[in-house]
């Protein structure tokens, strides 16, 4: 069973503010939970469906078909902030809001081993429920840092290359790609903002096919550092090789 006061609360954890003010967060599935048991995050309570019933999940949930479990986890506190360092391979999200290109991102990352993520203050809430569903797991495995973007690039500029995807950049598949540095990724709509821009030192861009095609004006960003860090990775396979 669960109490109208539970379902009010676990509710009041589809906002921000209330995820901030109790350091919680929920997670759907039974996956998700797996994952979570396996994490250093804490769970706080459990939900089944089959325990509290269909329409009391429903109303706790925050999916549109909810899953047959949910749970609240206290949210990580944030550690120092690493520095990327050499040999490292980071992402840096500048300003990137739709909660499910961040969660797929994070997958990403996960996927491809990157080092590091650090998102922009005004990128969307890591625990944002949407962030955590579409992550499928994969948070509990990635740390991301919020930081101020601007002041990272300037730290790190001249240790190690930053990329950046512009519209102006050298084709990917025709720049010779480093295994580690900053890549960053800009927001939906604008892309890389101005005051991170200056601090690009190496321009990329994914070119449509064929070159001159004027199709999609560009490529959604989740699907867009998918291709970059595949690409980072299928270099960083064939420097070995040649050793």
């Amino acid at each position: 069973m669960i109490s109208k006061n539970e379902i009010k609360f676990v509710r009041s954890l589809h906002q921000k503010k209330f995820r901030d003010e109790y350091s919680l967060f929920i997670i759907e599935g039974e996956k998700m939970l797996n994952e979570a048991k396996t994490s250093g995050f804490e769970i706080v309570s459990v939900y089944y469906k089959d325990d509290i019933g269909d329409e009391e999940m429903e109303r706790i949930s925050a999916l549109s078909s909810p899953s047959p479990v949910l749970a609240v986890l206290k949210q990580k506190k944030a550690n120092s902030l690493p520095i990327p360092g050499k040999g490292t391979l980071s992402l840096a999200l500048d300003g990137v809001r739709d909660p499910g290109n961040f969660g797929t991102i994070i997958r990403i990352a996960d996927w491809f081993g990157i080092d590091n993520i650090y998102a922009s203050t005004d990128s969307v809430e890591l625990y944002n429920p949407k962030v955590i569903q579409a992550s499928m797991g994969s948070v509990f495995r990635k740390d991301v840092h919020y930081v101020n973007l601007e002041w990272l690039v300037n730290k790190i500029k001249g240790s190690m290359p930053i990329y950046g995807t512009l519209l102006n950049g050298n084709s990917i598949y025709e720049t010779k790609l480093t295994s580690s540095g900053l890549i960053v990724m800009g927001n939906e709509s604008n892309g890389i903002s101005p005051e991170i821009e200056k601090s690009v030192d190496k321009r990329i861009l994914i070119p449509p096919y064929p070159i001159e095609s004027k199709g999609s004006e560009s490529l959604n960003v989740a699907t867009a550092t998918a291709i970059v860090c595949s690409e980072f990775r299928r270099a960083s396979a064939s420097q070995l090789r040649t050793k």
